[in-house]
């Protein structure tokens, strides 16, 4: 049985933790400490017992459009009755899966997949598909804009100074970008290697990368600057919504009407549960990761969020049941202990 986090395995000062780094996964821990309400050594030990617990995780990724490292595909998947579980198994061991999660509703899986090229894509929803006996039908949807970043989600548990404080001052909503049509500018040798370390630990102290590459630290260093300040680089922080009070959480798919798909991105965007939102090709051209407090609000959310949207022709909603996979890691397999309240 896949476990499912729950709130009541952290307490609150580690939500609190949690919600700084999701403003900034590699802040400071002196910044981390002030607005967690506690100190630096007491945030990193909370910090080091929910990674080992594997219930958080902080990550680099890079930006796929604007360091042309490849295309989002995003799949909705039904198995064939009995499988899902199987199928779900299958394909979180595909590398080219960066996001997977097992749904309920008009779909029974939903798969990110990052292709470098049409080839790549080709072999992979035509020809090598993981557990394709196991599959009953799919529907694909390119990911051609993004209005919404996971790595700029606000979790709302810290106050606005937070945010003001803690964030790169780089970070720009992707809807407010201006650099669209520019051409991306690959990762040079040594920008690889820093994101694939990163990859692995997103707060990983710069003389750590250093040493594991065989380079100077200030070389590592400029290399890492360089790509936050250009965008390229941003720091995933992983953590169930469950954990931070969040026990809606869904996918959202969206059909609009063509002239109001600008309109209606940017307005969903701003809405506070919005974690992840793009335009995409297909029936459906707007798709959403939302978050909710409650399931019982999402019918406030249909009516007053969705209802309001321009343009809208039609919405379905897939409400999520357990996240296997985010950034391409591996979020299913954590310690399901309630921690230990007051233990700072």
């Amino acid at each position: 049985m896949i476990p499912r986090a729950s709130a009541d395995m952290i307490d609150a000062l580690d939500r609190r933790i949690i919600a700084a780094l999701q403003l900034n996964g590699r802040a400071p821990w002196a910044g981390i400490a002030r607005w967690a309400g506690t100190s630096e050594s007491t945030a990193q030990r909370r910090f080091n017992v929910l990674r080992e617990r594997k219930l958080l995780h902080v990550v680099g990724a890079v930006e796929l459009d604007r360091t042309g490292g490849g295309s989002s595909m995003l799949v909705r998947v039904q198995a064939r009755p009995g499988k899902g579980l199987e199928l779900a198994e299958l394909l979180a061991e595909c590398p080219e899966a960066r996001f997977l999660a097992l749904v309920t509703g008009t779909a029974d899986l939903i798969v990110d997949f990052v292709a470098r090229d049409n080839e790549e894509l080709l072999r992979l929803l035509y020809t090598d598909l993981p557990g394709a006996h196991l599959i009953a039908g799919t529907e694909h949807v390119a990911v051609i804009r993004t209005f919404s970043s996971a790595a700029l989600w606000d979790t709302g548990l810290l106050p606005g100074e937070a945010v003001a404080d803690l964030r790169p001052s780089a970070s720009t909503a992707p809807y407010e970008r201006v650099d669209w049509d520019k051409p991306p500018q690959p990762l040079t040798e040594l920008e690889r290697a820093v994101v694939g370390e990163l990859a692995k630990d997103g707060r990983m102290p710069v003389t750590t990368v250093a040493r594991n590459l065989g380079r100077s630290e200030s070389s590592v260093a400029r290399s890492l600057e360089r790509m936050v300040a250009r965008g390229c680089l941003h720091f995933r922080t992983l953590a169930e919504p469950a954990l931070l009070g969040y026990e809606a959480e869904f996918m959202l798919w969206l059909s609009i009407e063509p002239g109001s798909l600008e309109a209606a991105g940017r307005q969903l965007a701003k809405h506070p549960g919005t974690k992840f939102l793009a335009a995409a090709t297909g029936r459906f051209n707007l798709v959403g990761h939302m978050v909710l407090p409650r399931r019982t609000d999402l019918f406030r959310y249909t009516d007053e969020v969705i209802g309001a949207l321009p343009g809208l022709n039609a919405s379905d909603v897939t409400l999520h049941l357990v996240t296997l996979k985010g950034a391409w890691t591996r979020m299913d397999q954590f310690d399901t202990r309630p921690g230990v309240p007051g233990n700072a």
